[in-house]
């Protein structure tokens, strides 16, 4: 992409953003109605930071309407806090709802936290596989500038991004989808061993409408069949 493509791809993923962001601050449903019907695979839906599973609603419509039973966490709230706190959260829903050969799909940070759960020893197994979209798996070179912790530790040398991204034992089991120019990530989330799709599309928010990508989840809930 040219220079003033990469520019307006900001000010897209930005309107995307803010946009998205309001609608999910305005949104009263109940999430609890998407896990109460469908008879394929569950999901369970982890958001970014800063993002309530209202940001992800289209995703989660998307998936309801193909028939699975979508478990939102609403006690992660905006997901603010640290990868492993939300890689334990994940893990307890998992348990109270007795889920098992479920399939995460992820935004961003909420790839982190599912991995992280992946990786768990004790009930890491009833993760099947995930989904990620948009998310840091090496970390952003960007984030050692940031004046808050909570995106500092997207650093690529933040500890947790360096044990998750050393530990490779269940990247064959996750589907990495990003686009071909994402602002928050110059590095890309290509991640080793996992299976990789690229979306021509700039952004790190918008990739997460575009049919594309939805097409890229669907065949990744088939291979996790």
């Amino acid at each position: 992409m040219t220079p003033a493509q990469r520019a307006w791809s900001w000010v897209l993923d930005y309107r995307y953003a803010v946009v998205h962001q309001v609608a999910a601050v305005l949104d009263r449903t109940d999430p609890a109605q998407y896990r109460e019907q469908g008879t394929r695979r569950p999901i369970v839906l982890l958001p970014g930071v800063w993002e309530t599973w209202h940001f992800l609603k289209p995703l989660v419509e998307h998936l309801h309407d193909a028939g699975h039973p979508v478990h939102v966490l609403a006690n992660l709230g905006w997901n603010g806090g640290t990868v492993d706190a939300a890689a334990t959260l994940t893990i307890q829903h998992l348990r109270d709802h007795d889920l098992a050969d479920v399939v995460i799909v992820a935004h961003s940070k909420g790839g982190l936290i599912g991995k992280a759960a992946m990786l768990d020893a004790m009930d890491g197994q009833r993760i099947r596989a995930m989904a990620a979209i948009s998310a840091p798996f090496s970390g952003s070179s960007y984030a050692r500038f940031a004046p808050i912790r909570t995106i500092r530790a997207f650093s690529p040398r933040d500890p947790t991004t360096l044990r998750l991204a050393a530990n490779e034992e269940v990247n064959a089991r996750i589907t990495s989808i990003y686009g071909a120019f994402d602002p928050h990530i110059p590095g890309g989330s290509e991640l080793p061993g996992a299976v990789n799709v690229r979306v021509p599309l700039g952004g790190h928010f918008r990739v997460l409408a575009d049919p594309r990508t939805l097409e890229a989840l669907d065949e990744a809930l088939a291979r996790a069949a």
